[in-house]
């Protein structure tokens, strides 16, 4: 059985590219420290440790962005790319989950 088939990435620059990773790291790393979803205090402090080098290297492509010249973000560009790569997902990990149903 092959895995299924994903939509290729949109053309990116290699700031973009690095944007968009480390933005997906730092998302993951937010995940992961979230009390309303968490299970131990070790697991958030390593997370919130990560958070803090991960936070520095979306800072640097973002900076790396802005003097190669790249002053607009292409939101619907960089959306489809976090589509492909899961950042839906990851995304919903931040947020607070529904109440239980009573």
């Amino acid at each position: 059985m092959q895995p299924p088939h994903l939509p290729p990435l949109p053309a990116l620059t290699r700031a973009e590219a690095e944007f968009i990773d480390c933005y997906l790291e730092v998302l993951d790393q937010l995940g992961r420290i979230n009390p309303a979803r968490g299970s131990d205090t070790y697991g958030a402090l390593r997370a919130a440790q990560a958070l803090a080098s991960r936070s520095g290297a979306l800072r640097d492509a973002l900076t790396l962005m802005h003097e190669r010249g790249e002053a607009q973000i292409h939101a619907a560009t960089l959306a489809r790319a976090l589509r492909v790569l899961d950042g839906e997902r990851r995304a919903e990990r931040v947020t607070v989950p529904p109440a239980p149903m009573s």
